[in-house]
């Protein structure tokens, strides 16, 4: 993989704000990580992602509502565009996704495209290919969201940096 010349890594920690549960575990955003190939960008991303044992991948834009995953992480990597999520609910943060981005979300932490939903096309998988829920902040979903968070594991590889850095060492 060839890697972006000026990438930078932010962390975002959010907390539980009542409606969504959110993470202990911080959001990782890769700025700028990938040099993407003019031709399959999407498949390049996928392949990368699988290599490191990051499957059941999918492309597409990204939803423009509140929505969370309690079973499993999710690795984002945008091939096309650039947009504005929202991440951690209604009071979350706000952050600039755009091409070469690669973004890890943990299990309960809610992002939402604040643009057009194809402002952005990415490529998504999840460790082990774990099939993934669909969370919407609603109440009747809460408990089972939050036992179900407490049971994800800690993947064993970073989507882009496989067992030699990135959430190995930032989700300790």
């Amino acid at each position: 993989m060839e890697k972006g010349k000026h990438y930078s890594v932010k962390k975002y920690f959010l907390k539980d704000d009542g409606i969504v549960p959110n993470s202990k575990l911080p959001v990782i955003h890769y700025k700028g990580i990938i040099n993407l190939p003019f031709f399959f960008p999407g498949s390049y991303l996928k392949n990368l992602f699988k290599k490191n044992n990051w499957k059941n991948s999918w492309k597409s834009g990204v939803y423009e509502y509140h929505h969370y995953h309690s079973v499993t992480h999710e690795v984002m990597g945008v091939y096309k565009g650039k947009t504005t999520l929202q991440l951690g609910g209604k009071r979350g943060v706000k952050i600039t996704l755009q091409k070469g981005d690669v973004l890890i979300i943990p299990a309960g932490v809610a992002h939402r495209n604040l643009k057009k939903e194809n402002a952005v096309k990415c490529v998504g998988a999840y460790p082990n290919g774990k099939n993934y829920d669909m969370n919407y902040g609603e109440k009747k979903e809460r408990a089972r969201a939050v036992k179900n968070i407490k049971k994800v594991k800690m993947p064993k590889k970073d989507p882009v940096f496989g067992k030699t850095g990135g959430i190995v060492k930032l989700w300790k």
